[in-house]
């Protein structure tokens, strides 16, 4: 298994992969540019490029997460024009650092008596981008942590938007599974139930990543609240072990996105790792 967390670029995109490194991880996330902007960022390429080289050195997969106010339902012109640079940006640099794909959230809905709006503000929003957009790396979408029937958490919403793009082959999946739960798609038990619904839906062949979370609630709760993997949240080990003993997801990277203090990711990697197995 690919297990690795996310990480600071604090010290560049080189940096970052030096980080996962350190801690004998084998994928890590992080963050292109500041977290909290719509900015778009002139970078460092050569850092970058060494990121790629370093990476591909020791056998580290990665993925980027786009900054926090990225909105694939933008509320107005405005900001749709401030989320398609910044996307086209996050995937320039995403590309250079050798990365999968950059990590977004599934749209909200913006109107109350017509959920088909959003929907459709969405797929508008991506073909926007993607128009414009030649490399190799995917926007991931990943799918909400809402309320069971909220925007963004079912398996036919999430294939259904890629399919009705005009390039869906740019487009891929990430599997949050603290917010897969929260939201009722998985419950801990069902997971059989889930993997032939994504079987048959095609999800899981465009499964690119697993940002793979506990989560602080019950299921159904629609809170976004991870939690560390072992003995801190609802989500038990043995039904982690059905995720994780499931083919297909064999050479998927496991993001941890959790707390980071107690234990800290470098431990509760080589947990995972002693628990599962490290690729």
């Amino acid at each position: 298994m690919k297990f690795g967390s996310h990480v600071s670029i604090r010290e560049g995109y080189l940096g970052a992969a030096k980080q996962a490194a350190a801690m004998n991880a084998a994928a890590f996330q992080y963050f292109p540019k500041n977290p909290r902007s719509l900015s778009v960022k002139e970078f460092n390429r050569d850092d970058a490029s060494l990121c790629k080289e370093f990476s591909e050195q020791h056998g580290l997969v990665s993925i980027a997460h786009t900054p926090y106010p990225t909105s694939l339902t933008p509320a107005d012109d405005r900001k749709r024009e401030a989320v398609v640079a910044s996307l086209l940006n996050d995937l320039e640099i995403t590309n250079a650092c050798g990365s999968i794909g950059v990590v977004v959230h599934f749209g909200k809905q913006v109107e109350d008596g017509d959920p088909l709006v959003s929907y459709q503000l969405m797929i508008g929003v991506l073909n926007e981008v993607l128009s414009e957009w030649e490399g190799s790396c995917k926007i991931l979408l990943e799918n909400n942590a809402g309320k069971p029937g909220s925007m963004g958490t079912t398996l036919e919403e999430l294939s259904r938007v890629r399919e009705l793009c005009e390039a869906p082959e740019k487009i891929g999946f990430c599997l949050d599974t603290c917010h897969a739960f929260a939201s009722g798609l998985w419950d801990g038990n069902n997971w059989e139930a889930v993997l032939a619904k994504g079987n048959e839906l095609g999800y899981f062949n465009h499964l690119e990543a697993i940002h793979f979370n506990n989560s602080k609630y019950e299921t159904g709760s629609g809170k976004d609240r991870h939690a560390n993997i072992f003995g801190s949240g609802y989500i038990t080990e043995e039904q982690f072990g059905q995720l994780i003993a499931t083919p297909q997801l064999a050479d998927i990277p496991f993001i941890l996105e959790t707390p980071k203090d107690t234990p800290t990711h470098e431990k509760e990697i080589r947990q995972l790792q002693e628990k599962w197995g490290s690729s």
